[in-house]
């Protein structure tokens, strides 16, 4: 056998090890090397890990399965990735596995005491395994048999509405096409995914505003910006590769403005790994730092709108681009009418800043002739989460920032292609026009009805309308908000599919019988007739490049995202199915070819993804400044200004990533850029409220949610921490605390989880939970 059985820690995590110390000044560097370098030997081994990384990010190479952040279109460096980036690829490429003998020595019952860390170190999982009624123990299924099971199962539902299939953003474009093609063709749009909980609220906004719901920047375009707004994003751990970006628009002459609850330390000392002169010296990126109430985003772009036109006035014609709204915008009169209304006195309030800071950020916008504001989550898991994106919308169109080099709005997208998903179809509310062109190519009805997007889909598992789920990747239980609920919902279902290449506790909250289907990662490589075939993704910024797995499998008994869907397309809907699928299954160019047809922007798909950095999709505001919105124009909105009040008493929290995570998969229990070692379970605040509340830094604690509907949501034992926050929120990490989010507590028009603004109290911690 080859040298690929490595067996995982037996010990989970000791939070009585945790150790806390002063936040670090400088992201990257040495020590990024150096951690990465170490976790990936840990994993790999040396030899793996020099092949391995040597192809991340490269044009012949794989996309890394972290974040979306898109690769240079010149010169590519050797080493085209980051340190969680490297932790991503050292997870996948691990050669730890989870064999049939695994699951044979742990029952079920106890993989689910477990933490999600101590799952995930296990390895690769190498075989198909099912859970049956009444067992105890995963047991070996073969393929066929597995296909046949679910098949049965979805023939035997009164609808395909009580159905569910859940996608995650690391499906390549291929799968992603053929399974909203499957999931049509049985007939529903039950297509929820990680979008819906990420950045659904940019879209929805997005869509409003400026008629397509993607950003409208490209990666070239930050090194014209002038002045750059990072708004609710956290690049030193969730997109590192940024950083370098914006120290190249910095070193070009651009400004920076970080706005966030908390000081990241990564737009601020950042020294890049690799030049040599970042290695030992950071540069300070961010040169205004605006540390806003939680919530407070959408009363500090009203607040900014409001100070344009004062200096309009005071200057006519050098702030408001008339020639560009006069043409290409609606609704300017009526967003003019309700800016020049605005209290700063509510939003000094709102958002914690002063006055003077707010005309400063106003007079830099004012300035500035190349804008780009970024946002992430700090922005989208608002209930106010739409209305923020418009209004930072309405700032850059009022000032003509849209179809601009160097300028527009971008959303930093959070996984590898969950842009890419939606473009292929992945999307419960999809166009009619793109479900007419996927019904001609294929010869099928597609259902025009509306399906579950992630939040209904748990409710309609919880109320007994959806009995089947099937999850490709992801963690759908460790992502998803009110966790007891979430588990007590897929715990109710007939069945449930979870397509993996690693353990998660998806897969130990399951249904009356289950099935784990072990697939391909984005490392292994995908041999058919002694070809290496690829596949496609899509980043942040629209670009659409090849991805090209070099690694030889843990297991023959892996299959292809592409090879499970088709087969069981084929056991679901029959061979004489007007849908290929044996043709696609081994023909990958024969997908695309179809996409083509389809999806938008994809002509001539297979030829211009050949190309070095392969292709671009269109986007009218940005190629050509045309807007297919509702009135043909740019759309300014309208919004009452809201903020979050903090109750007396109580504390305002939002979930985050740890740096030693990326999503729901944890690599270390170490969060060094904040200074947190060795566990989790801790609670950031100002060190005010630690006293104000009746407590101490250091004490432990249990954090109650308070909301409407009296269900005690509470997660037990955390760790106080004396942190940089505004007065009266909170931070921890998820999903720990995803438990505390309800499950009705949702952004307004885009039913996006409010995990960044959940009231809470704190209580003292008692051993064993007594007195709780």
């Amino acid at each position: 056998m080859r040298a690929m059985h490595r067996q995982g820690p037996t010990e989970d995590i000791d939070e009585s090890e945790l150790t806390v110390s002063s936040p670090k000044t400088q992201a990257a560097g040495l020590t990024a090397v150096a951690v990465a370098l170490k976790r990936s030997v840990e994993e790999m081994g040396v030899v793996r890990t020099a092949r391995t990384l040597a192809r991340v990010n490269q044009v012949h190479g794989f996309d890394c399965p972290g974040c979306a952040w898109p690769e240079p279109t010149g010169h590519r460096r050797p080493a085209e990735f980051c340190e969680n980036g490297a932790k991503a690829v050292a997870e996948e490429a691990t050669l730890r596995t989870v064999t049939p003998e695994f699951f044979a020595a742990h029952p079920v019952a106890e993989l689910a005491e477990k933490s999600g860390y101590w799952l995930g170190q296990q390895g690769r999982l190498t075989h198909p395994m099912v859970l049956r009624p009444g067992n105890t123990h995963y047991h070996p299924i073969r393929w066929e048999e597995a296909y046949r099971l679910i098949a049965d199962e979805l023939r035997a539902l009164d609808s395909p509405d009580e159905a569910l299939f859940y996608t995650s953003g690391r499906t390549a474009n291929e799968t992603a096409f053929l399974y909203q093609l499957l999931v049509r063709s049985f007939g529903t749009n039950n297509l929820p995914d990680c979008s819906n909980m990420c950045h659904e609220s940019s879209g929805t906004a997005l869509i409003s505003s400026i008629g397509i719901g993607k950003g409208s920047v490209t990666i070239d375009d930050f090194g014209a910006a002038d002045l750059i707004i990072v708004a609710g994003q956290n690049p030193g751990t969730n997109h590192p590769r940024m950083l370098s970006a914006l120290a190249g628009a910095k070193a070009a002459g651009a400004r920076i403005v970080a706005v966030n609850p908390l000081p990241e330390t990564g737009l601020f000392g950042f020294r890049d790994p690799q030049s040599a002169r970042g290695l030992t010296t950071g540069v300070d990126l961010a040169d205004d730092f605006l540390q806003i109430r939680l919530g407070g985003d959408l009363a500090l772009f009203q607040g900014l709108g409001r100070l344009l036109f004062e200096a309009e006035d005071r200057a006519p014609g050098t702030v408001v681009d008339r020639a560009f709204v006069d043409a290409s915008c609606a609704s300017f009169e009526e967003y003019e009418a309700h800016a020049r209304t605005v209290d700063l006195d509510v939003v000094q309030v709102a958002t914690g800043l002063t006055l003077e800071q707010l005309r400063h950020a106003a007079d830099l916008v004012a300035r500035s002739q190349r804008i780009i504001v970024c946002w992430a989550m700090g922005l989208t898991q608002h209930k106010h989460a739409v209305a923020t994106i418009e209004e930072a919308a309405n700032v850059l169109l009022m000032r003509g920032m849209i179809g601009k080099p160097g300028a527009g709005l971008c959303p930093v997208r959070g996984h590898s292609n969950v842009q890419g998903d939606r473009t292929m179809g992945i999307w419960e509310k999809a166009p009619d026009a793109f479900l007419d062109a996927l019904d001609r190519e294929f010869g099928i009805t597609s259902p025009r009805e509306h399906g579950f997007d992630t939040v209904e889909a748990i409710r309609a598992m919880r109320d007994g309308r959806a009995k089947v789920f099937v999850g490709m990747g992801g963690n759908f239980v460790s992502a998803t908000p009110d966790t007891e609920i979430t588990e007590a919902a897929l715990r109710s279902c007939s069945l449930t599919v979870q397509i993996s290449t690693k353990l998660n506790r998806s897969h130990v909250v399951h249904g009356r019988t289950a099935l784990i289907l072990p697939t391909l990662g984005r490392t292994d490589e995908d041999v058919h007739n002694g070809v290496r075939r690829s596949v496609s993704v899509e980043d942040s910024m629209s670009m659409v490049h090849l991805s090209t797995g070099r690694l030889k499998p843990v297991s023959d008994q892996l299959r292809s995202e592409v090879a499970i869907v088709c087969d069981l397309a084929t056991a679901l809907l029959g061979s004489d199915h007007p849908v290929p699928w044996a043709r696609f299954r081994e023909d990958y160019d024969a997908i695309r070819d179809a996409i083509s047809h389809v999806v938008p922007g994809c002509d001539d798909f297979n030829t211009r993804v050949r190309q070095r950095n392969g292709f671009v999709l269109p986007h009218p505001p940005r190629d050509s400044r045309e807007f297919f919105t509702t009135t043909g124009k740019a759309n300014f909105a309208v919004n009452e200004i809201a903020w979050i009040p903090v109750p007396e008493g109580r504390l305002v929290l939002q979930t985050l990533r740890s740096h030693d995570q990326y999503n729901t998969t944890i690599y270390g229990l170490d969060d060094r850029y904040r200074g947190v070692r060795g566990g989790r379970k801790v609670v950031l605040m100002h060190p005010d409220d630690i006293t104000g509340l009746g407590f101490a830094d250091g004490d432990l604690v249990d954090l109650v949610t308070e909301w409407t509907d009296g269900i005690e949501r509470r997660v037990r034992g955390f760790r106080i921490v004396a942190f940089s926050t505004p007065r009266g929120n909170a931070a921890a990490y998820y999903p720990e605390t995803n438990p505390l989010v309800p499950l009705d507590h949702v952004a307004e028009r885009s039913n996006t989880p409010v995990s960044k603004a959940v009231v809470i109290r704190l209580e003292a911690h008692l051993p064993d939970g007594e007195g709780a």
